[in-house]
This record gives structure tokens, C-alpha cells and sequence, in this order.
């Protein structure tokens, strides 16, 4: 006899993915945030100096 299927698991499971993607993303987002910043720093801080 098969095993009926385990949904709530299987729902969990995909939550787990989507949730683990979507912080993928935002993590992602956040560094590349960090890696222009410096750049807007030291543009501002050129035009101030003029």
C-alpha cells in the first residue's frame, strides 16, 4: 500500500523555499545598495567642495 501524500508538509516545504528565496533576494539588494552608497557619498561631498 503507498503512503498517502503529506500536503502540510509539502506546503511547508515551499514556504520554506519562497521565504529562503525572497531573503536571497533582499540580502542581494541590500549589498548592491551598499556597494553604490560609497559612490553617492563621494559625489556629494566633491560638489560641496567646489
Amino acid at each position: 500500500m503507498a503512503r498517502p501524500p503529506n500536503y502540510d508538509q509539502e506546503r511547508k516545504e515551499r514556504d520554506r523555499q519562497k521565504a529562503a528565496k525572497k531573503a536571497e533576494k533582499l540580502a542581494a539588494k541590500v549589498a548592491a545598495r551598499e556597494r553604490s552608497k560609497p559612490e553617492d557619498e563621494t559625489e556629494t561631498e566633491t560638489e560641496t567642495a567646489k
